[in-house]
């Protein structure tokens, strides 16, 4: 007697899913296959961990796949390389320690900006803006250009006259270079399962094959243009002379239209699309190994960053994973051994001196002599000519540093030999340099003279000491980072590929190519889609073999 009641439970079923055939009323199919949410780690809250996780959120809530999220992050902050430090130790003067700005092109970052309404304003708005020029670029005897504060007509009029038309030649040359790049953000093309085969298709290979210095004249720029201007910002950004670094990374230095950053500190954007992830994220969470089962799951062992030797491992199992940061880096095991290991790229080793004095940069060291002269409040930094030190990594030359740049102006109240406090601007510096600078340099640079050693007796300080050597009337804070921030970006035609094992994502490969935040959060965004994408494949099998059963 049960069997005619079942075969007509299953005829009205039947019925039922014909005369409710779309996507959206065949839901609560997809419900029932889907109940089980996908689980994924994502290793490292920086720009690639954070948009990675942002875009699956949305990509899966798109596609009604539920997914739950967790984010480690061996640091105690969110951000990665893009994080502030607070003058004073006061939260009201957050310096960027890192990642300083982004551009209008960044439409990763642009469009996540204003999604989570955070104040987006010109870089340098906090800029004390004192001096009448704004950037000079040092070869380390000479100032050899100089742009000034609010006059872009008087800028361009003296780069066509120093230049001739190398400034319009490179401006055309980096609008198609990046033009091409931004077709990887577009489909077909996005998402890219290979960045190699993704660069081929836009025609990159050959800018990323060349040096900087050989695409240029290549192309038609100048030797002058090139060493001077170009080079001066390959430096400040990566550290790096034109022989060395590629092409493209060349081109994409001097894409800075429209230059901004948010106030408090860029890494609120990767805050903020972390929230809107919903992910549970684990600061100061070390994964130590990552283990592929028998039954295809992914299992995360990760501790306490703090007590790495001594606590047990927390075990953790996930669908997938992503690996949001240089694997050389990251001290993670993983088994069985991967079939390929990404390669061990050479990383620049950077300091960065962020101070806060109440002398301005010394037009005397700079060779001003003028009295009335001042320095600019951003000192880049080049090779004089005939200085050619070819691929040398260690390629600062006699100017010793990467850059100077003078940030903001503090109000303080300083207490006086008296006993009163009295009110000073402070101004607060960041230098650049591939060495600690040393309290030597520092006080030379800023005219800074003080009692050292014999009573008495006013020197300059001895090269074996440090800024924390300076006088706290002289130097009132300051703080130290040595990181490496970036590849060394030589010339390569083969990147890293997305997928280094079956549920084992990788995001850092694109940072040989182009190493930015928004590159970060593209590759980021990248890997998010090809994940949902194998997802949205899987749960359509699932219901074609389910439709498949039916009709049976």
């Amino acid at each position: 007697m049960g069997s005619p009641g079942i075969l007509g439970l299953l005829l009205l079923y039947l019925n039922v899913l014909i005369s409710h055939s779309s996507a959206a009323q065949q839901q609560p199919l997809h419900s029932v296959i889907d109940a089980a949410p996908k689980r994924v780690a994502v290793i490292g809250a920086g720009a690639g961990g954070s948009f990675a996780a942002y875009e699956l959120r949305k990509l899966a809530d798109a596609s009604n796949i539920p997914v739950n999220v967790t984010v480690f992050e061996r640091a105690s902050y969110i951000g990665g390389r893009s994080t502030t430090v607070n003058a004073f130790d006061d939260p009201a003067y957050p310096i960027e320690l890192g990642a300083s700005i982004f551009v209008e092109i960044n439409e990763n970052l642009m469009n996540a900006s204003q999604a989570l309404g955070l104040d987006i304003r010109g870089a340098d708005h906090f800029r004390p803006k004192e001096t009448e020029e704004s950037i000079g670029i040092w070869d380390g005897s000479n100032f050899v250009f100089t742009m000034k504060n609010d006059s872009s007509w008087w800028n361009i009029g003296r780069l066509i006259w120093r230049y001739g038309l190398a400034p319009i030649r490179t401006q055309n040359l980096m609008k198609t270079v990046v033009g091409k790049f931004l077709k990887l953000y577009q489909e077909p093309l996005f998402p890219f399962r290979s960045l190699s085969e993704a660069a081929a298709e836009v025609d990159l290979l050959d800018v990323t094959a060349s040096p900087g210095d050989a695409f240029l004249e290549a192309n038609s720029i100048s030797e002058l243009f090139a060493r001077e201007i170009i080079q001066a910002s390959t430096r400040v950004n990566y550290g790096q002379n034109l022989p060395l670094i590629h092409g493209l990374e060349s081109m994409v230095c001097m894409a800075t239209d429209g230059a901004v950053s948010i106030p408090g500190g860029n890494w609120r954007i990767f805050d903020g699309v972390l929230q809107a992830a919903k992910a549970d994220v684990r600061l100061n969470t070390s994964v130590t190994e990552i283990v592929k089962t028998n039954d295809g799951a992914v299992q995360i062992s990760s501790k306490p960053t703090s007590d790495l030797d001594s606590t047990s491992p927390d075990e953790s199992e996930f669908d997938e994973v992503i690996i949001a940061g240089p694997l050389q880096y990251s001290g993670i095991s993983i088994s069985p051994p991967l079939q390929h290991i990404p390669d061990d790229i050479p990383y620049v080793k950077l300091h960065v001196t962020l101070f806060a004095s109440p002398h301005r940069i010394s037009p005397e060291f700079f060779g001003l002599r003028d009295k009335n002269a001042h320095a600019p409040e951003t000192i880049l930094t080049t090779l004089p000519e005939g200085h050619n030190l070819g691929s040398n990594p260690k390629g600062v030359g006699p100017a010793d540093f990467w850059s100077i740049s003078t940030l903001r102006t503090i109000s303080r109240f300083v207490e006086q030999e008296d006993g009163e406090q009295q009110r000073e601007d402070h101004y607060v510096y960041k230098i650049f340099s591939p060495e600690r600078p040393t309290a030597k340099f520092i006080a030379q640079v800023f005219g800074i003279e003080y009692s050292h050693g014999t009573s008495g007796s006013v020197t300059i300080a001895p090269d074996n000491t440090t800024i924390g050597d300076l006088p706290k009337g002289e130097i009132s804070w300051f703080h130290e980072k040595v990181w490496h921030p970036y590849p060394l970006l030589y010339p390569r035609v083969t990147f890293e590929d997305t997928l280094l094992a079956p549920s084992i994502w990788y995001t850092s490969g694109i940072e040989s190519f182009i190493s930015t935040m928004e590159t970060s959060a593209l590759m980021g965004r990248n890997v998010a889609a090809l994940m949902v994408r194998s997802w949205q494949r899987e749960k359509d099998e699932r219901n074609d073999s389910l439709t498949g059963k039916i009709e049976l």
